[in-house]
């Protein structure tokens, strides 16, 4: 595992500096944003990137570089509390599906391949337009369409577990299931779940950005990258950088979201280990 990791180590090392500098970022937006991300001056509309605002001014004059800061605080938070209720709520399904099975299992099932079966975005889109546009209804509608995965995840590794040897001495030693779910089964299939989620919330944040591009996600003028880049496509030909910064912001935080997933599978998987000499 060593060995694997000093051979990726610059990947690893830039992608989680990437995504360290946008925590920061959003953590410290009002001390490091060098302009109110809110405040519009129509004297300074669409000024081209300076000294004193590095990425330029958008339509309303409201600085690009403290809106983006500001926009990773939103960006991010949507992808935690997305990720994070997914992920509790679709290993808590999958757990109790796998571990029971019979009709149970049958049914939730059904219930998963239903909402698997439609385009994820599409359906999110969907959700969100019957829910209306807002920052609590965009993470709403990611959540329902994105449980269904992580249920199916664990519901797959608990079948292979539930049939291990140590859990049938621990029901042979009189352990109840809730203690055998908690200490035994979840420990073990949960390896699987992290690494979906890491790389869940990079799809996360592209799907929010394109909610709120399509104007059912967070709404203006809260900054957000996916409501930066719709209120830029406008001036795409006269002031391209608009869309360019936050559009970058994107691209870099989801790619820095995949390449630590994909690490952090590789070091969790047994499959993949390897003796390196």
């Amino acid at each position: 595992m060593k060995a694997r990791l000093k051979n990726n180590n610059l990947g690893l090392f830039l992608s989680a500096g990437i995504l360290i500098f946008f925590i920061l970022a959003a953590l410290f937006a009002g001390y490091i944003a060098p302009h109110d991300p809110e405040k519009a001056n129509l004297e300074l509309r669409l000024k081209e990137p300076c000294r004193e605002y590095p990425f330029g001014t958008d339509h309303l004059g409201r600085c690009i570089l403290s809106r983006i800061i500001f926009g990773a605080r939103v960006s991010l938070l949507v992808g935690l509390l997305v990720v994070s209720s997914s992920f509790i709520l679709g290993l808590a399904i999958g757990t109790l599906s796998g571990y029971y099975g019979g009709w149970l299992d049958e049914m939730v099932m059904r219930i998963v391949d239903a909402f698997l079966a439609f385009p994820s975005l599409l359906l999110a889109l969907g959700i969100a337009g019957l829910f209306g546009a807002g920052f609590m209804n965009l993470v709403i509608a990611l959540i329902t369409v994105d449980w269904a995965g992580y249920a199916r995840l664990a519901r797959g590794s608990v079948m292979t577990v539930k049939e291990q040897d140590y859990i049938k001495a621990a029901k042979g030693l009189g352990a109840g299931d809730m203690h055998v779910i908690l200490c035994h089964v979840i420990p073990n299939v949960i390896s699987p779940l992290i690494v979906m989620a890491t790389i869940g919330m990079g799809y996360v944040i592209l799907s929010a950005a394109g909610l709120s591009f399509l104007g059912f996600g967070v709404q203006p003028p809260t900054p957000e990258w996916g409501s930066m880049l719709s209120e830029g496509k406008t001036y795409i030909r006269s002031a391209p950088y608009i869309m360019i910064f936050p559009g970058i912001a994107i691209m870099l935080t989801v790619i820095a979201f995949n390449y630590l997933g994909d690490e952090l599978r590789d070091l969790l998987d047994p499959r993949e280990k390897k003796d390196i000499d």
